[in-house]
């Protein structure tokens, strides 16, 4: 699954948003207990595992010149769930690139 949001910012603003942002990515997890973890294995991706409810989903994210990539890597025993999920990323990933706290 992949959920693209656009943005304006240079990818080193992007970059620094999400690095200075990632722990509150768990915060809008249907259920509201879940673990991420990020790690950047290189300049413009940002790689999570997301455990929640006994499930671990793997994603990343790509910074591009406008416009930032969640890859989701949602098991189709989940994919009831998507529609959650997609709105979600949006929600969070717009938040994550404000100006701001």
């Amino acid at each position: 699954m992949e959920v693209a949001i656009p943005h304006s910012l240079d990818k080193a603003t992007a970059r620094e948003r999400l690095k200075s942002r990632g722990h509150m990515i768990g915060e809008n997890i249907p259920g509201g207990v879940a673990d991420v973890t990020t790690t950047w294995p290189s300049e413009d991706r940002m790689t999570m595992a997301v455990t929640a409810l006994g499930q671990t989903l793997n994603a990343h994210v790509d910074i591009e010149d406008q416009q930032v990539v969640f890859v989701v890597d949602l098991p189709p025993a989940l994919s009831f769930i998507q529609p959650i999920v997609e709105g979600a990323i949006r929600s969070q990933g717009e938040k994550l690139l404000l100006p701001g706290s």
